[in-house]
Parts: structure tokens; sequence; C-alpha cells
């Protein structure tokens, strides 16, 4: 297939350098010193699975050099959303099937509102992997998994075509006959995880050694899950209590990107995380006190570390 993948981040540039190798054609679009990186040696992927390299005549500026296309991954943070749904319309790719790996709830409809919704396919992704330094990715862990479906049937032949392509790649990939429930569980989760290790400044062994903070761990999520239930998703009432247990397994010293961007003075995605779940429980008049706490505690890190810090 040729693929596309917009941002060669830890997620972007893993799945990328992992199709890549199974013999796509796939073109990266990256910016910066990865971009610069990328261009002079390829990108390095380093994991316990094998360590990957990609060609440096692979990645590109801008979604405007790209060429046709059979299928377009979006790994960017989830400001630049909107940006890039608006640019597919115009480039050479415009048509081909879009998955978005981004984190949250709202990738999925910024997509949808300016694509087809036959063109766009449900996704969500697990896996540990970040920019180590410009040009290499690390991937932490064995965990290299897709989950992925389509929202209209119209597309459900194009999703298995994807689906095979993640499979021939040796990813763990599997389809979903609800992606959209798929997708909120791991919200669920995601919420949980980021607004504690920010918020306590602390990796998830931590949090859940601490009878307080591992309340507020669980009382995130279940607001999480309460909104999911008025906006119609199908999760189960103690879906929060199987995902603390599900944090007790973890690694202790394991963290969140929104922590990590915390403490390197970058930007978060707290809008679309925490502060996403507001926005929903706002709209659907659903009490989220504590994701509403942790909104406004992060708020003045939203855009980066406050000037004078």
């Amino acid at each position: 297939m040729r693929i596309a993948v917009i941002g060669a981040g830890g997620v972007g540039g893993y799945f990328g350098a992992r199709l890549a190798a199974a013999g796509n054609e796939v073109t990266f679009v990256a910016r910066g010193g990865h971009l610069e990186a990328m261009r002079r040696s390829g990108l390095v992927v380093h994991s316990p699975l094998g360590e990957l390299r990609t060609s440096p005549d692979s990645v590109v500026a801008s979604i405007s050099e790209l060429g046709p296309t059979d299928l377009v991954l979006v790994a960017v943070k989830l400001w630049d959303t909107e940006a890039v749904a608006e640019e597919l319309r115009t480039s050479a790719a415009h048509g081909a099937p879009v998955l978005s790996l981004q984190n949250g709830v709202h990738k999925d409809d910024v997509l949808r509102a300016r694509l087809t919704d036959e063109q766009v396919l449900g996704g969500v992704c697990f896996i540990s992997a970040f920019i180590e330094e410009p040009g290499v990715v690390r991937h932490n862990g064995p965990l290299q998994k897709v989950v992925l479906g389509p929202y209209r049937s119209g597309s459900t032949e194009t999703g298995r075509a994807v689906l095979a392509a993640f499979r021939d790649a040796g990813i763990d990939a599997e389809g979903s006959d609800d992606i959209e429930r798929a997708i909120w569980e791991k919200f669920v989760f995601l919420v949980g995880l980021s607004a504690t290790t920010a918020t306590v400044r602390q990796p998830v062994g931590v949090v859940r050694a601490n009878e307080r903070s591992r309340r507020l761990l669980y009382e995130v999520m279940a607001e999480t899950v309460a909104v999911a239930q008025a906006s119609g998703v199908r999760l189960d009432s103690g879906f929060a209590e199987d995902r603390l247990a599900f944090c007790d397994t973890l690694p202790a010293a394991m963290t969140s990107s929104m922590h990590n961007d915390l403490e390197k003075g970058n930007r978060l995605e707290l809008p679309w995380l925490s502060g996403g779940v507001v926005d929903l429980a706002d709209r659907l008049d659903v009490p989220v006190p504590r994701n509403r706490t942790v909104a406004d505690i992060l708020a003045p890190y939203a855009l980066g570390r406050p000037a004078g810090s």
C-alpha cells in the first residue's frame, strides 16, 4: 500500500516504520529538527521487537507534497487535527481512507466534519513510544496494538484491507464492530492516567499506592464512564473499577505523555482529555467535579510552561 503518515512521533514513527519494513510505500510528514534528521539518515526506531530504519527519501515537510495515497495515518497532536483535515481535502491524498491513531474521542468528529464518513476509519492504538532525539524513536516494551473499524458499513472492505496490512507488518491488530466503544474504553483509562500523573507529577505507581490519589484516579475514570453512557456509548457501570484493576498491573514507573509534556514545558492535550470530558459533560448535564478540578489545576500549563516559571 501507499501509506502517508502525518506526524512521525512515537506513534506515527513506530507504526509507519513497521509498515515500511513490510514492503509498503510509506511517506512521513514531519517538521523541525525531526524532519531534518530524517532527511539525513532516515528514521531509526529502537524496539525490543527489532530495530527499524526508514529511507531518508521517505519524508516530506507538508501534506501538499504527498502523491496519490491508499491510506493516511494521522498521528499529530490533537490541536493540529483541524488543520490536517483541511489540508487533506486539497492534497493528492484526498479521498484516501484516513485512520487516526490519536488520543481522545474528539479526533474523528473533527475529521468526519471535513471528510466523508466512509473515508474515516475509527481507530485506537496501545503503545509506549516517544521521540528520543531528532530522527530517533524509542519503543518501550513489546506492546504495539491497533484496534480499528468503520463508522459506516460502506467502508467495511476498506477496514479489512487496512487491518490486513497491519497484520502483515507484524503489528498486533484487530477489527471492531463497535469502534466508538473501543475508543471510549481507551479514553477512560487515558483520562485517568493523564489526569493523575500530571497533577500529582508522579508515575502511576505513586498514584495508585496512596489512598487519596488512588481514589482520585478511580473517580476521574468513573466520571468519564458516566459521560460515555450519557453519550450513548455502551460501557458497563463497573468499567472504572475494571480499569483501576488494570492500572494495578502496569509497571510502577509508567506515566503519561501529558505528564511528560508538562515536565518538559510543552503544550498539553488537556483540552481534549480532562478538559474534553468537562466540555462534553456540560452539554449533557453530567457532573464531573474531579475532571473539572484537574482541568483547572493544569490550565496555566495548557499552552506550555508559563512565562517566568
